[in-house]
């Protein structure tokens, strides 16, 4: 069974030594000054660059040029080259290309009707396609023992491992089930991980075993995986008896009855039941999770979720086997979301603005995603979003949290533009956002792309201003962020710090920072204390 990979950053009294921690930033960012000839000379050259390549970024960069895009042509240059390879794309029946390529037409305003409607027609040719999307009548589980038959032992043979001078078969088992009678099933990537491993040396096999015939070894594939939500697509050339159909965790509440199929610790066809125990756990770098009371064991990863109904409300994914009753499982909407990532195949990678945020609310109530950073560079920082800017909409939908936002983003490909409304000051306003690839330690790009002071801001939870012209390592909170590691950990506004050195542990994808702090909490006494961060964070968007 998997651990829970997001952990919460801690505080230490470890001294480290490393690299120092009086730096610029390794990339620099100044908003562009359109009424500079120069600069759009220089900004027209960089968007012919991208043309090829990266034509959405291209085009929303000459959007942002407004009417100096217009009248220099760019704008109008690059959205024909996106219609081309839209149209291409279209042709070629690569209909996920093409949704991203109409999505950021119609977006940045170009034939805004006829782009929309040939986004919807590509939409709906690609979902016609994509496994678990139609309910399959003659294939639907009529009882339990159906549903039992409906899920799978997934059994990854990866050779031999060597312990104290002795040769042992190297298997992974887990669980898996079917949502589709061409043999396309759904598991978790922690299971076939190592079948897509770039850095393993040694060949993998994959194979299901029915519940019906447990000797008997069947070939199947990986078509998509993603790391990020444990989550991966596999076909197996058979067609099974019965086939699940995806239900909405919408429907679900904390004490509703669920049912968890799988084999645990090998043994295949076991059906255990429990509860809803919280529908809000945040343990992976997005999204929230179901925690259950269900028994789950090791071979369980990968298995249905099924309400009364016996229809999949999610996937189990991980357990704390040394506590009685703590399990937890993904809920379905996140796999029908990025089911078509999946489907067109290889590893799903997910999108991101460079910014940092919470949910913003009015008397309890959530009303939109405030943004508590922007870093330099990033997507949303080219389009004019600042910090204390609350996003409301996003892609026409609306934003009450950040995990509606996360939630938008994870059915686009990196390289969508889409539309967003925000409030500054009590105005609404609007923008384009452009969907960048999220990268897997978004701490580094934060830390290379910003000065300490400000990096500090989502990293810890502090901002803070140089108080020395003469010893740069010294500094003074200006303010902390409710509820961040800093937060946690006692740190308030005006506190002085010596920030003596940072270190990155690229294995445990962790951030550390040595300082000396004077608390006004604490008399201002000096205190040694070492922060650390994951590399990702479950607020970075």
């Amino acid at each position: 069974m998997k651990k829970i990979c997001y952990a919460l950053a801690a505080a230490c009294l470890l001294f480290v030594t490393g690299c120092s921690s009086n730096k610029a930033p390794q990339k620099t960012y100044e908003p562009l000054d359109y009424t500079d000839k120069d600069v759009i000379e220089n900004e027209i050259n960089i968007i012919r660059g991208l043309q090829e390549k990266e034509s959405t970024r291209a085009l929303f960069r000459a959007y942002l040029m407004g009417q100096n895009g217009a009248e220099t042509g760019i704008f109008d240059e690059c959205a024909g080259i996106v219609t081309d390879q839209a149209a291409k794309a279209l042709e070629e029946e690569d209909f996920t290309t093409a949704m991203r390529l109409y999505k950021s037409l119609y977006s940045a305003g170009v034939d805004v009707q006829k782009n929309k409607g040939l986004y919807e027609d590509s939409r709906s040719r690609a979902y016609s396609q994509v496994p678990g999307f139609t309910r399959d009548e003659q294939k639907l589980p009529k009882n339990t023992n159906d549903c039992i038959n409906a899920t799978v032992t997934v059994w990854v043979d990866q050779g031999y491992r060597v312990e104290n001078g002795a040769g042992y078969a190297d298997i992974v088992i887990g669980s898996g089930f079917f949502i589709d009678r061409r043999g396309y099933l759904i598991t978790n990537h922690h299971v076939i991980s190592e079948m897509v491993n770039p850095k393993r040396k040694t060949a993998c096999k994959l194979y299901i075993k029915l519940p019906s015939d447990m000797e008997k070894k069947i070939p199947a594939k990986v078509v998509g995986y993603d790391s990020v939500m444990d989550l991966a697509l596999l076909k197996t050339e058979i067609e099974p008896e019965f086939v699940f159909e995806l239900g909405s965790s919408s429907d679900l509440s904390v004490g509703d009855n669920i049912s968890a199929i799988g084999t645990p610790i090998g043994l295949e066809g076991t059906l255990t039941r429990g509860i809803i125990s919280s529908s809000t756990r945040q343990l992976l770098t997005m999204g929230r999770f179901f925690q259950i009371d269900a028994a789950v064991n090791s071979g369980n990863s990968g298995g249905p979720l099924i309400d009364a109904n016996r229809k999949v409300q999610a996937i189990v994914f991980a357990g704390m086997l040394q506590y009685q009753g703590l399990n937890f499982a993904i809920p379905v909407e996140y796999l029908k979301q990025e089911l078509p990532l999946l489907y067109r195949g290889g590893e799903v990678v997910h999108v991101w603005t460079g910014s940092y945020g919470h949910d913003y609310k009015v008397r309890n109530e959530k009303q939109g995603l405030e943004i508590q950073y922007v870093m330099p560079g990033g997507t949303a920082s080219m389009s004019g979003l600042k910090i204390d800017d609350v996003i409301t909409l996003a892609d026409d939908q609306k934003i009450a949290c950040l995990e509606d936002f996360q939630y938008m983003g994870m059915k686009y490909e990196p390289g969508t533009i889409v539309s967003g409304t925000y409030q500054r000051n009590g105005q609404e306003q609007n923008c384009l956002i452009y969907l960048d690839k999220r990268p897997q330690a978004p701490l580094k790009d934060i830390y290379e792309s910003d000065f300490v002071e400000d990096s500090f801001i989502p990293i810890f939870g502090i901002k803070m201003v140089r108080s020395s012209t003469t010893n740069k390592k010294l500094y003074k909170i200006e303010y902390v962020l409710e509820g961040s590691t800093a937060d946690q950990n006692g740190f308030s506004e005006n506190d002085n710090l010596e920030l003596r050195n940072i270190e990155f542990y690229d294995e445990a994808n962790m951030f550390a920072a040595l300082m000396v702090v004077q608390r006004k909490k604490k008399g201002y006494l000096d205190i040694g204390l070492q922060l650390a961060s994951p590399y990702d964070n479950p607020n970075y968007f």
